[in-house]
């Protein structure tokens, strides 16, 4: 009965916090309704094949030919045996409540487990909690489909939860929560988050090592710091399968480094994206104040013409134009959406700077400062190039911008510290106000001032982009009004949120005021402040994921419903292994055939979606395919769509992907397969091979060589693809078996020799002929290759890494471990209750 009384206020903040996220997301989750993004829409596309497999044979492929020729599945929904053991912990964490609400509720109760760790009061917690999940940038990617993101942030809060339990002296619990939340966060598969939390870990982690030193308690401290690094190996060793397949499959994407020098050797990282890539997406220095006011820059890269309000100001003769430009101003290539904290929660940060004391404050600034000066990517790149050049695994993400979410963890971490100084020491007012004057100056003042010289803080509202199209498009002497109109539709939408956040601060000002003049008590303070942020934050949250976003469920599956009339036409060849091209997909202001996953829904594509290609692929969509689309768009017409009209060196790196079929796009929307009679099959005979130094001269070869007769290998594979007699005209290769992880051919050839095939070079692929294990090598730069003896022969390609069973069995052990420990845990527990 006392522990249900003790309980008891935790759990109706529980249940506060999944009628909250019930709330959001009213009608739509009632409805059944779903958000139909683009990344789970292409999950769908490129999810087939691997489906298809499961249900077939019961097991899970580690590779599929769906997107980009073939490559791993380790980055496509990954799954393995030991982590599908935490699935149903997940299930029971997340109260078993619906898509969507258990996202925010999730998200809330992570940060209170945090701050009940802090040993924070529940109504305390419960507001902390509030003005961390609802922070706009988590809706935001919630709405783009960013899911993974979103779960590994939300188990970020209780793992550092672990961390506060076992510096607090209680290491058992600490060491259990930190090993658990470790593994779910892992198993929520996106390293980048984990990767930029790892550095508020240490910043807290010296805070509290600072601590100890002045408390002479650094045995303790030492101890918790081992219990720690033995609880967080003990959830990657959880997901080791997952963690060392993504470290070795890294290494072959577009996050590893290329084997080509490049004239801008400037931009090259020693291993990871290059630097313009890993910088596209910067936060602009003056958009760090959308943190304050949301709208700072515009929004999101919407309609200008969606804002009714700032139409208002819109002369009717350009109408047509803000139709084309965006809310957005910034310099960033484009935005969903701002970074915003909630004024009022900066108000309360800015404070903590003054009134909160210990290392742990300094922890928390220096982690949002950290976060901030390296959001700025391009804009200050000094910062940027040393984190790039000296800090491990630091180019490997790209879009720095996302380094924000540690100042949407710190600031309202802090802001929730200066609330508990304020209410347990009303008589900080009373014994100095200017820290408050101070905070109210720099968060609601200069608001104000944002809302009256919009103008003196940013001059500009158009981006440098969007001033080149309009300068190219439309002379000078009627660009000067528009620039002019435009500019007063921007200072508007600017100006209404400025105004907005000086009215949350000033509120905000007069409900602390009241508390320390005496006139509010401190659950009613704490109530009315929880009720003004979550006003002020689902107000901005609505602006991006919002009720009309929603569609009924199944629309997500109407791409899929039913293949097209080409589809189709396509469908009728029913060869064992064949490629796609799809072009139809191509406007004149788009080019989607690498940013699509519709068309691996039906075939095996030449293009796709995914954010790790194979690096050695997308350096031949740069070098070779683009042109070879190029030259079929400007062909095809001239032949009646007819390829048999044109010779095989048209398109002779598509030819040897096996591209039997090219969709294009006709009138109205229609479209057409072309059939490409140049396509090479699955494995040819060539009949020389041509030894190359490098990966420079291996890529550029293909420009002079027929891979149809010339097989390009780098020097380094001669051992594997010796140099043989040339093909012999009686000689065949025929795909006799296919499976997305094993391939079979049947050869029968006089004299032997080198065969190409054409699949996708990729180590942890076994080569076998007559059932005999042999070396195989690549070839044409992303190709494979070997040697064939004269005679009759069956070849066999599998892919089931030796790897993958090590890890396992790790995995498995981690959990048991993992086990023991909850169950020891709940033990001693049980005999501290009946003491």
């Amino acid at each position: 009965m006392n522990l249900f009384k003790k309980l008891l206020p935790d759990v109706v903040v529980i249940v506060l916090f999944a009628l909250i996220s019930f709330a959001y997301f009213y009608p739509a989750v009632n409805e059944g309704r779903i958000l139909a993004q683009h990344d789970a829409v292409a999950g769908i596309g490129s999810g087939r094949e691997m489906s298809e497999y499961l249900e077939k044979t019961g097991e899970r492929t580690r590779w599929t030919n769906s997107i980009f020729g073939g490559m791993p599945t380790y980055q496509m929904s990954p799954s393995y045996d030991s982590t599908d053991t935490l699935g149903w912990i997940q299930q029971v964490y997340h109260l078993f409540l619906p898509t969507y609400v258990w996202y925010v509720f999730v998200m809330l109760l992570g940060f209170y487990i945090l701050l009940r760790a802090f040993d924070f009061k529940v109504w305390m917690s419960a507001l902390g909690a509030i003005i961390w999940a609802f922070s706009s940038y988590f809706f935001i990617i919630i709405a783009a489909g960013h899911i993974w993101k979103f779960v590994a942030l939300a188990y970020i809060p209780p793992t550092i939860a672990g961390m506060v339990l076992a510096y607090r002296g209680k290491l058992l619990a600490g060491g259990i929560v930190t090993a658990l939340f470790v593994a779910l966060q892992i198993v929520a598969n996106h390293p980048q988050m984990s990767y930029y939390f790892l550095f508020v870990m240490l910043f807290m982690a010296i805070a509290y090592g600072v601590m100890a030193w002045r408390e002479k308690k650094m045995p303790q401290f030492i101890k918790a710091s081992v219990v720690l690094v033995i609880a967080g190996l003990l959830g990657v060793c959880v997901n080791l399968s997952n963690l060392y397949h993504t470290y070795e499959y890294s290494k072959e994407t577009m996050r590893g480094k290329s084997e080509l020098v490049k004239e801008n050797s400037a931009n090259q990282t020693n291993s990871g994206l290059e630097r313009s890539y890993i910088t596209q997406w910067s936060y602009g220095i003056g958009e760090t104040f959308s943190l304050l006011v949301p709208n700072v820059k515009g929004g999101a890269s919407v309609p200008l013409a969606q804002n009714e309000k700032a139409m208002e100001k819109a002369d009717p003769n350009y109408m047509g134009l803000y139709s084309q430009l965006g809310q957005y101003w910034g310099e960033q290539p484009g935005t969903s959406g701002p970074v915003y904290v909630g004024a009022f929660v900066m108000f309360l940060f800015i404070l903590g700077l003054f009134i909160v004391k210990g290392p742990m404050k300094w922890a928390l600034v220096g982690g949002t400062v950290f976060s901030i000066l390296l959001s700025w990517g391009h804009n200050f790149m000094g910062l940027t190039d040393f984190f790039i050049d000296y800090v491990p695994m630091y180019s490997k993400f790209r879009a720095v911008s996302s380094i924000l979410v540690i100042a949407e963890f710190t600031i309202p971490l802090l802001a929730i510290m200066a609330l508990k100084e304020v209410v347990e020491r009303p008589q900080l007012w009373n014994e100095s106000r200017k820290p408050f004057y101070i905070t109210f100056a720099l968060t609601g003042g200069l608001s104000l001032l944002f809302a009256l010289a919009p103008g003196f803080f940013f001059p500009s509202y158009v981006s440098s982009a969007e001033m080149n199209a309009l300068q190219n498009a439309i002379p000078a002497d009627q660009l000067a009004p528009i620039l002019i109109n435009l500019e007063e539709i921007r200072k508007s939408i600017f100006t209404s949120d400025a105004w907005r956040s000086f009215f949350v601060v000033l509120i905000g000002a007069v409900l602390l005021w009241g508390y320390c003049a005496g006139k509010l008590k401190a659950q009613l303070l704490v109530g009315l402040l929880a009720l003004l942020c979550l006003v002020d934050m689902w107000s901005v949250n609505k602006r991006y994921l919002y009720d009309e976003q929603f569609v009924a469920k199944g629309t997500e599956m109407q791409p899929f419903l039913e293949p097209s009339e080409t589809d189709k036409q396509i469908l009728q060849d029913k060869s064992l292994d064949y490629r796609v091209l799809n072009l139809s997909v191509n406007t004149f202001n788009t080019f989607n055939t690498f940013n699509e996953n519709n068309t691996a829904y039906w075939h095996k594509s030449i293009g796709g979606y995914h954010a790790a290609k194979l690096r050695r692929y997308q350096e031949m969509i740069d070098e070779h395919i683009l042109g070879e689309i190029t030259a079929l768009y400007k062909t095809l017409p001239t032949v009646g769509n007819d390829l048999s009209q044109v010779g095989d060196t048209l398109t002779p790196v598509l030819n040897m992907l096996n591209t039997r079929y090219i969709i294009i796009l006709l009138q109205q929307g229609k479209t057409m397969p072309v059939f490409n009679p140049h396509a090479l099959g699955n494995a040819w005979f060539v009949n020389e091979v041509q030894y190359v130094n490098n990966a420079n001269e291996e890529i550029e070869a293909l420009h002079q060589v027929n891979p149809a007769h010339v097989a390009v290998v780098d020097k380094k594979f001669q051992n594997e693809v010796k140099a043989s007699a040339g093909a012999d005209s009686l000689s065949t290769i025929v795909l006799t078996s296919y499976e997305p992880n094993a391939l079979k051919y049947e050869v029968n050839s006089p004299k032997g020799g080198t065969v190409v095939f054409a699949e996708i070079y990729y180590p942890g692929w076994r080569s076998f002929i007559d059932g005999k294990e042999v070396s195989h090598g690549r070839a044409d730069y992303i190709l494979r290759a070997m040697n064939v003896p004269a005679g009759k022969h069956v070849i066999e390609f599998t892919f089931d890494p030796k790897s993958l069973h090590v890890t396992e069995t790790v995995a498995f052990i981690a959990l048991g471990i993992l086990g023991l420990a909850i169950l020891a845990a709940i033990v001693l527990a049980i005999k501290k209750s009946k003491k």
